[in-house]
């Protein structure tokens, strides 16, 4: 059978306003590049002849700016799930323009696959190669899976595949394609090692399940990450140290570390604190995204094989990693992410997971999407699936933002994603607060201690007068959120007074 053609318009022609379009790929690796603008010229073409045009969109995680950015700037999007780092999406979001559902992504293809996301009618995903054999098309995806997987079982209408020829055909066969069954009763996921290969290199779907091939060649969209700071080259330090010290003490395996890293530049450099450091064993890791710095740690062998669900590189590092294919072989393999984010294989693992904060409080909830607790930063990701699931689960954050105006250590978290339960240690440029086996009061000395030295009167001020108050955790319920409404009100969060703040 001959898959027809495309042109990108073309594909967007046949999207009706109304539709939920699912999109492959996993932040910006693997994402379509041409339907979703063309999409979004569409929606502003309808809007100028006075007509309705929204889509709703589901994707595997955060997508390039080519959808999300040209859809929201086009108001061409009704809802948007799971998570964005897009800023004019974000802008869309506090502004009510855009209905914004976060989820835990391990959970996201099982959501579809419940019907609880909506009815999917076009997928729209993103390859390197196309085959036919023996009647069957596979379809083989570039650098980011995301959710294509259930997007191209689920579509109603069909999917449209951009076959992009900037992704190198060296990719076949780096992947790992695997659905995870519905309940009852479904059989285990049998991954006991970090790369260990349950399913196929390709996505199989029946010819006629395709509506068109679009032909493209762009690269990837990811940004270039910031270089080291002396704030991040300082929590590498420490989160390495404290990885040694439970090595150490028994508490997590010497030769058995197998790390998660967040998203953005800040954990790049965590991550590449730790290669540098020579008392840190050679580790594996299991994850959702891979930047720079893990990758040139598999290079140089300090990072012995690696599972993700994306390659979040800058089109240079991308390119170097497909001339260098065959050094990768074997040691490095791309999988969905309801399996790179999946509780039972992180559990399984004993992985140790490092995620960024964006507050936390005294007691150790963490808050890791909202901005004073109203404004949405990205979403959670997966962020929560590696904390609850792992064997050692750390935070990491400068002690300060906007010039030392902002604590992220604060009496009480404006909103809270992970709490206490689940965290065991946070790590800012002044030392390691390890929360495990503390009380209420004890995990708040230990997180004072790592705040800003500008802040630490300020918290312990306001645990000397919340102690007064009695209870298991101390807290002055009218002044928790006092630095938070400082800053509201006169841009620093360093308030001089709590009297204000305290009822007499």
């Amino acid at each position: 059978m001959t898959i027809p053609q495309l042109t990108a318009a073309e594909a967007a022609a046949m999207i009706s306003h109304g539709d939920l379009i699912a999109v492959g790929g996993f932040g910006p690796a693997g994402s379509p590049k041409v339907i979703p603008p063309a999409l979004a010229a569409k929606a502003r073409s309808e809007h100028e002849a006075g007509r309705p045009f929204k889509v709703s969109i589901v994707t595997g995680a955060s997508i390039g700016a080519s959808c999300d950015g040209q859809l929201s700037e086009a108001d061409a999007v009704e809802r948007r799930l799971p998570f964005s780092v897009n800023a004019s999406m974000r802008k869309a979001y506090n502004e009510g323009r855009v209905k914004y559902t976060d989820l835990n992504l391990s959970d996201n293809a099982s959501h579809l696959r419940q019907g609880l996301t909506g009815q999917v009618a076009y997928g729209i995903i993103e390859a390197c190669d196309v085959q036919e054999v023996q009647g069957k098309l596979r379809i083989y995806l570039t650098a980011g899976i995301g959710i294509a997987p259930t997007i191209c079982r689920l579509a109603t209408k069909g999917v449209f595949i951009e076959l992009n020829t900037w992704h190198s055909t060296r990719l076949i066969g780096m992947h790992d394609i695997y659905e995870i069954e519905d309940p009852w009763f479904r059989a285990p996921i049998r991954i006991t090692q970090p790369i260990e290969i349950i399913g196929l290199p390709y996505i199989e779907v029946q010819p006629s399940h395709v509506r068109g091939i679009v032909s493209t060649h762009l690269p990837d969209e990811a940004r270039v990450m910031n270089d080291a700071t002396p704030v991040t080259e300082a929590i590498g330090q420490h989160m390495a140290d404290f990885l040694l010290w439970n090595m150490k003490k028994g508490y997590i395996f010497r030769n058995k570390l197998i790390l998660q890293s967040g998203v953005g530049s800040g954990a790049n450099a965590v991550i590449g604190a730790l290669g540098s450091s020579t008392e840190v064993p050679n580790f594996y890791i299991y994850t959702e995204v891979l930047q720079e710095e893990p990758m040139r740690l598999i290079k140089e062998g300090r990072v012995v094989a690696a599972s993700t669900g994306a390659l979040t590189l800058s089109p240079q590092h991308l390119q170097e990693l497909y001339h260098d294919m065959n050094l990768y072989r074997g040691r490095l393999l791309l999988r969905p992410s309801e399996i790179s984010n999946c509780p039972e294989i992180i559990a399984r693992l004993g992985v140790c997971s490092l995620n960024t904060a964006i507050e936390v409080d005294i007691y150790g909830h963490v808050n890791s999407t909202k901005v004073s607790g109203t404004r949405m930063m990205n979403g959670v990701g997966g962020s929560c699936d590696f904390t609850c699931n792992s064997m050692l689960a750390t935070f990491t954050c400068g002690s300060t933002a906007k010039d030392g105006r902002i604590s992220s250590i604060v009496p009480f978290c404006s909103h809270v994603d992970h709490t206490e339960h689940y965290v065991d240690a946070i790590v800012t440029e002044y030392g390691v607060a390890d929360l495990r086996n503390k009380c209420a009061s004890e995990k708040a000395e230990a997180l004072i201690a790592i705040a800003h030295p500008d802040y630490r009167p300020l918290l312990r001020e306001y645990l000397r007068i919340a102690q007064g108050y009695g209870g298991h955790t101390h807290h002055i319920l009218p002044a928790a959120f006092a630095m938070h409404d400082t800053y509201r009100r006169k841009g620093d969060m360093r308030l001089t007074d709590w009297s204000e703040y305290i009822l007499p």
